[in-house]
């Protein structure tokens, strides 16, 4: 399995990388900021962080959940399990203290996890661009609805298309459809290249449409805790 991203990602916390990861879309590339996303502590006494731990329950399942830096707060708290795709990163995460770090897919968690298993979900990395569509998205809502209980909270974040900045995110693709737009990009790594992921990028109006009939709802978006670019943060709340 060609895992680029995740093992650059262990690399940087073994102190073993040697060479820069990658982040390209044709011959448009740049170095991802490592540290910055991935190992600096989560602050709950900042406005952002603040923002997210109260809307946030045990027990918790953190969704593509990197190097584990909410998870290794949160599960201070109350039980908190921690899902990556990634080997490397599962690796990180158990390797940094995660007490419950696993591979596994968010987009397949009826496999994975027993109905009302959760009380909050977290997914932050915009990961939620990979459903691919409306359909996805709406797919994705109703299987988190599944394995979380009826009063559960969630936080969850994306790149919003109609913000004048969003363009210039790298891999940037515009959609006809207003509220819509896609990202292509891929990472490199030591000498190996991860396949090209294709994110879909959703408004916040299109994201509360997706969730009708999810069992979800939009109860807040934060902006102020993200800066000033197309980047945003939703809270969800079961209907």
């Amino acid at each position: 399995m060609i895992d680029a991203f995740g093992r650059a990602i262990r690399d940087h916390h073994r102190g073993d990388r040697t060479e820069p990861l990658r982040q390209g879309d044709g011959e448009a590339t740049r170095e991802h900021p490592i540290e910055a996303f991935y190992f600096d502590a989560f602050d709950p006494g900042s406005d952002a962080g603040s923002w997210l731990a109260s809307r946030l329950a045990g027990s918790l399942v953190d969704l593509g959940a990197g190097a584990g830096r909410h998870a290794l707060w949160f599960q201070d708290r109350f039980e908190t399990v921690a899902v990556e795709t990634s080997p490397a990163l599962v690796e990180t995460m158990r390797d940094r203290g995660v007490a419950d770090a696993r591979e596994g897919d968010m987009f397949a968690l009826r496999d994975a996890f027993e109905r009302d298993r959760f009380a909050s979900a977290l997914a932050i990395g915009t990961q939620i661009g990979l459903a691919g569509s409306m359909r996805g998205l709406s797919s994705f809502l109703g299987d988190l609805a599944f394995v979380t209980t009826s009063d559960a909270t969630a936080v969850i974040d994306c790149y919003d298309p109609d913000h004048s900045g969003a363009a210039d995110l790298l891999g940037y693709r515009e959609d006809p459809t207003p509220g819509l737009a896609h990202r292509v990009m891929w990472f490199a790594y030591d000498g190996e290249t991860d396949p090209t992921l294709h994110f879909r990028l959703f408004s916040p109006d299109r994201l509360r449409e997706a969730a009708l009939g999810t069992g979800w709802e939009v109860a807040a978006i934060d902006r102020e805790g993200t800066g000033d670019g197309p980047h945003y943060r939703a809270a969800l709340r079961k209907r």
